[in-house]
This record gives structure tokens, sequence and C-alpha cells, in this order.
């Protein structure tokens, strides 16, 4: 029996849809998330997959990357993943370039898995049942009752183990309400939720370890970006410094972005984002690459695309449940699922990821 199909079409639309309240982090205000969306049609079946990026990356899926995949066959997903790579050397592969790649890989892989008619994480192979996860959210805008009651509803309402709040604000300048934030987390929560931090590089070397001490008193178990993901060298130092382990890799693009990190001593978990990595392929190469530094994985945001290959991913340590894409993804997606009681199990019974757009929902949000 033959199976395979050629790819009929590539198609892509971005949405840009307001957050519920003002959002901010260490280094960033917004009002607004960007989402744009890829649909692959190989016979009967069409695949999905998606980026949070800026909207010109529906102009470089349609221009040059479908144009690289249309004809070829969908099960051939590697071949097409090459055929782009090749293909953007002038255009540069980090950054927005690597996000079209990964919206159009991850829809590439979810229509392979239909037109089988598995589910993703069984095309992987599973080495689990189901994926860890930790509430995250928690920014620098939010009052202390907006804060309070995210915290509650990832404890209380959602039984989450651990729970991520932002720090860092405005580049660091605000270290006195960064500890006071963290402190009334830690009130919020108790004793035995795991409490994590994220300063999104805001903090310069000497000043993450200098809070990064107070953070230790606090029972904060995980700093992310305390200096930015570039300096290999100050997140070691930081690293070698605090209880609290150190992560980053989220704005990991290509493959020598996370090399640079494991090879530098500067991560103890190494997070990847299938929507920036390049895609399904590459997120797992880079676990790979962890895993011969016996290091462990974390899954940044874009949660449920990611659960299928988190669950296929031997050193995994647990997906981040970001409340922008949780919130979003249950707005526009049919089939997302619940992280209430720490974990999420991909549905064994739908092929691909599981997931369909709800049209009509999402429309109005349409640019460009």
């Amino acid at each position: 029996m033959t199976v395979g199909g050629s790819v009929r079409a590539v198609e892509a639309s971005a949405y840009r849809v307001p957050t519920d309240r003002p959002e901010a982090d260490g280094t960033l205000a917004w009002s607004d998330t960007t989402i744009v969306v890829v649909r692959v049609r190989a016979g009967d079946v069409e695949g999905l997959g998606w980026t949070y990026a800026h909207s010109a990356c529906v102009e470089l899926i349609r221009a040059t990357l479908g144009p690289l995949v249309e004809g070829r066959d969908v099960l051939d997903v590697p071949a097409c993943w090459e055929a782009m790579q090749r293909a953007i050397r002038n255009l540069g592969r980090p950054g927005l370039v690597s996000c079209a790649m990964s919206a159009v890989d991850t829809a590439l892989w979810d229509a392979s898995a239909r037109l089988l008619d598995v589910p993703l994480c069984r095309l992987f192979g599973r080495v689990r049942e189901s994926a860890p996860v930790y509430g995250s959210g928690g920014f620098t805008s939010y009052g202390g009752e907006e804060l309070r009651e995210q915290l509650q509803l990832w404890t209380t309402g959602r039984a989450l183990p651990a729970v991520k709040i932002k720090v860092g604000e405005s580049w660091g300048t605000m270290p006195r309400r960064d500890l006071d934030r963290v402190a009334f987390a830690r009130e919020v929560i108790g004793d035995d939720v795991g409490l994590y931090v994220d300063a999104n590089g805001g903090y310069s070397i000497a000043q993450a370890v200098r809070i990064g001490s107070f953070f230790d008193e606090l029972d904060v178990r995980w700093f992310e970006e305390p200096v930015s993901s570039d300096d290999v060298e100050g997140l070691r130092s930081v690293r070698h410094a605090v209880a609290a382990d150190v992560a980053a890799g989220e704005y990991g693009y290509r493959l020598a972005d996370f090399a640079a990190l494991l090879a530098g001593d500067s991560v103890d978990c190494l997070q990847v984002d299938v929507t920036r990595c390049g895609g399904y392929g590459e997120w797992r190469r880079v676990a790979s690459l962890a895993a011969a530094h016996q290091r462990e994985v974390s899954g940044h945001c874009a949660q449920n695309l990611a659960a299928h290959i988190a669950v296929a991913t031997p050193n995994l340590r647990h997906l981040e449940w970001f409340h922008d894409h949780d919130r979003l993804e249950r707005m526009f997606f049919d089939g997302v699922l619940d992280p209430a009681g720490g974990a999420v199990r991909p549905d064994l019974s739908a092929a691909g990821h599981g997931m369909s757009l709800k049209e009509t929902d999402i429309q109005r949000y349409r640019v460009g």
C-alpha cells in the first residue's frame, strides 16, 4: 500500500489579538499578541501550525517558504525543512525567518500524522504519557490583586505544582519592587509550590547575583534569563553564584544558539520554543544536544503545540503554561489540553496534534 501525498498548498494568515489587560516584563510592554497561522493541504488532510511573531512572517511564507514545500511529499518533512533552510541563507535564519519556518514545519508534521491517521506523539514515539507543566504570567504590570488572582488560578484553581512571575522591571531599575512582588508571590502560593522568576535579561551580572541571593532566601527554584541570553559568560557567572536553576534558550533560533549555551556551561535547564527554534525536527535536535551535555529541556510557551513533542522527549523537565497563549489557544482552537493537576496528556484518539481552528471566532482579528 502506498501512503503519502504531495503538498497542494501552503497558506498563512496573521491575527492580532488584544491582551486581556496591559502586560509587561523586565524589558518590554505590550497590549496585543500576534499569531501567524499556517495551513498545509495535502491529499484530503489539512495540517495546522503557528508561531507567535510579527505579521511579516505571512509574506515570507507565501512568497518564499510555501513554494519550496508545495509539490513535495508531505511525509518527507525533513526534506521540506532542508529546502527551506537552504533557501533562506541570504535572508538570515535567526528571528522572523526561523519563526516562519517553525510554523510551516509544525503544520507539515501535523499533516503527515493526519494522513497516517495517528496522533503526533505516536509518530514521534512517546517516552511518557504526560508532560509536567507550570503556570506562567505574573507580569510586572500587574497590581497586587491581579497577581494574586492569577497565582490562585494556577495553584488553587488548577493545582499546578509551580508558578513563574516576571522580574527585572524597567531593565532592573526597580529591584525593591521585584523583591516585594516575589515575597508576595511566595506568601500567596505557600511553601509547597515551586516559585520561578523570569528577568527577561533585564539585570546586569552583578545585580543578578545580588538580587539572586535574596531570591534564594524565598526558595526561588528557577531564575530565567537573569542576564541576556546572548551573554553566555554572564549567565555562567550567575549560575555559579545562586542556588536557583538558571535557564535560558527561548531566543534560540538555530542549533548553534543552543550549542553556545551548553558549551558555555551557562544553564541548568535549556529552554526551547517550538514556534521559534525551527519546528519539531529542530526541537528534537536541540533536545539531543542537551542530553549530550546531561541537561534537561523545558518547553517555552505555545504549550498546546509543544505537548506532543514534549511527551516524545526523554530529557524533558516541563512545559511552560503561559497565560497569553493559554488564553489565545482556548479562544481560537478546538482540541486544546487542560493542565489541571500539573500535567497534560495528548489526546491519543485524535490524529495529528488534534486541534482545529475556530474560523468564525478568529476572523475578526485578521490583519494584512
